[in-house]
């Protein structure tokens, strides 16, 4: 049945729509492309197995570190030191994050061949260079094809992360646009969580098979996006910016499921037509007018590393180890924390769309900092600085609570929404250039939590968890104050939600929201 919505920013325009199929399914494929980043989050997370140090599920096989990191390996096998400092080996640490340094080189390139070629090509190169690195990597017989494997998979998730939520954003109806895009964050915690699991049981095979497998089968998730851009529909605000109008009006009117679309596919020529304006949109989003795009493309995805959740994401097991758990125990244990992940992002998917985007964020903010406080706090008088001592098993299962706790804030607010408000706030004439920057951002922080953890762990202890609650504090204070409410609002209207806000409305211009000449006249009154 065809129906508006209400948005809570005054003269934001209300569309007719239908909630399609084939807008459902478009959004549902698409959203594979948080597979391949979340399949990479799961085979390259940290775990203790005794006092080894294992940089992936894949390295938990022997043959694996004597054939590419043999005097790391006989380094670890020796390694006696507190819970705090097991090991601390920046070699593999850096093996494992200089993925996301490819990803925040290719999300650059990635912006210009979104825009040019359109969003579902920009997710099928994605798909094809993370395949081609699996490919280098299950078959790796050196270092090197093992290195140029991974830095294809980090452009792979480059052009996937930078992509695919501005395709679900642009495709979905303004009502349900969280909802859809934040399947993506649901496919990366799928990812993580298949990932895992094949961590487990391929860590038990003799040889060299087992980590081949695990590297190898990153194909399948790169297949399925490969697929799924094939046959997907391009975004009619893609056709629009690329000339293809009659195409454009026929894609919204079959995802939209009415052949009324005249007012929001006029809105839409007219963001393309200010959009051809824009000859430099890396120059124009350093304009005052797109100030507020400009500081949430940047701070939403770096509080959103520095919440602790890669502490958690890289290292669970290496905190379960550390409770005393047993080395498949902390596997296992990891892998709930992953499904706990994955069922409270369904919390958001439902939720998004009804209560907003602002109120997630501050309540899941406050609950991570409750519980990470806590958990600092547990760790800290059982194992004080020097990381020796005991802890019972009523503890443990504390902790193990509040953990679980902490990433079920995560996955309802900061874990998708760090991927949807970014991708839906900007006009299209720096929209590329806006989501570029906020995988590039993402990229680095993961990559520098991901290399400093361990050294971190080691010299901070349980003080750790006391600085990333700050972070936590401090970024939920700058969504209460910053952040206006996007719900409903369609996405060539968001600059109306800007206006309307009390600090950014100073650097958003009369003529970006349309106001007319009555209004600018009240308005100075």
């Amino acid at each position: 049945m065809a129906g508006g919505f209400v948005s809570q920013t005054p003269g934001v325009r209300n569309y007719n729509y239908k909630l399609t199929p084939k807008v459902f399914v478009t959004c549902f494929i698409g959203a594979f492309g948080g597979l391949i980043f979340g399949y990479d989050l799961g085979i390259s997370g940290f775990f203790f197995q005794g006092f080894l140090l294992l940089v992936g599920g894949v390295t938990q096989m022997e043959p694996f570190l004597e054939e590419f990191f043999p005097y790391v390996y006989k380094k670890m096998k020796n390694a006696h030191e507190n819970e705090y400092c097991r090991f601390d080996s920046q070699l593999l640490t850096l093996f494992t994050s200089s993925l996301y340094l490819a990803a925040l080189v290719s999300s650059l390139f990635a912006s210009t061949i979104t825009r040019v070629f359109g969003r579902k090509w920009s997710m099928f190169l994605g798909g094809l260079t993370f395949f081609i690195g699996s490919a280098f990597n299950g078959f790796a017989q050196n270092i090197a094809m093992l290195l140029i494997g991974r830095i294809l998979l980090g452009f792979g998730v480059g052009f996937a992360n930078q992509s695919v939520p501005v395709y679900l954003s642009e495709m979905a109806p303004p009502n349900l646009r969280g909802a859809f895009n934040n399947g993506f964050q649901v496919a990366i915690i799928f990812g993580i969580v298949v990932a895992t699991i094949i961590n487990y049981f391929t860590a038990q095979l003799k040889g060299n098979i087992g980590w081949r497998i695990s590297l190898g089968l990153a194909c399948v998730p790169a297949m399925m996006i490969m697929i799924g851009a094939l046959i997907l529909p391009d975004t009619p605000n893609s056709l629009i910016e690329r000339g293809f109008t009659e195409d454009a009006k026929k894609m919204l009117q079959s995802i939209r499921g009415t052949s009324e679309v005249d007012e929001e596919f006029q809105d839409l020529i007219d963001a393309s037509e200010e959009s051809k304006q824009v000859k430099h949109p890396w120059k124009n989003i350093m304009l005052p007018r797109y100030r507020p795009q400009l500081i949430m493309t940047c701070f939403i995805p770096f509080f959103q590393q520095l919440t602790g959740i890669n502490v958690i994401t890289f290292y669970a097991p290496v905190l379960f180890q550390t409770l005393g758990f047993g080395s498949k125990a902390s596997l296992l244990s990891a892998m709930v924390t992953g499904i706990i992940e994955l069922l409270c992002t369904f919390v958001s998917v439902f939720t998004v769309d009804r209560f907003g985007r602002r109120v997630l964020f501050l309540q899941g903010g406050i609950q991570m900092l409750i519980s990470q406080i806590a958990i600092g706090v547990m760790i800290g008088v059982k194992f004080g600085t020097v990381g020796t001592g005991n802890i019972g098993k009523t503890d443990a299962n504390l902790i193990v609570a509040l953990i679980c706790i902490y990433v079920a804030g995560f996955a309802w607010s900061w874990g998708p929404l760090g991927w949807l408000v970014p991708s839906e706030i900007s006009p299209l004439e720096i929209r590329s250039a806006a989501q570029a920057i906020n995988v590039a951002v993402n990229m680095f922080f993961t990559f520098l939590v991901a290399q400093l953890f361990l050294t971190m762990l080691c010299h901070m202890k349980f003080g750790l968890f006391f600085f990333f609650a700050v972070f936590v504090f401090i970024m939920t204070i700058f969504i209460y104050l910053m952040l206006p409410e996007t719900k409903n609002v369609p996405i060539e209207e968001m600059n109306r939600v800007w206006k309307a806000h009390w600090f950014w409305g100073r650097f958003i211009p009369d003529e970006a929201v349309g106001v007319s000449a009555a209004e600018m006249q009240q308005k100075s009154v």
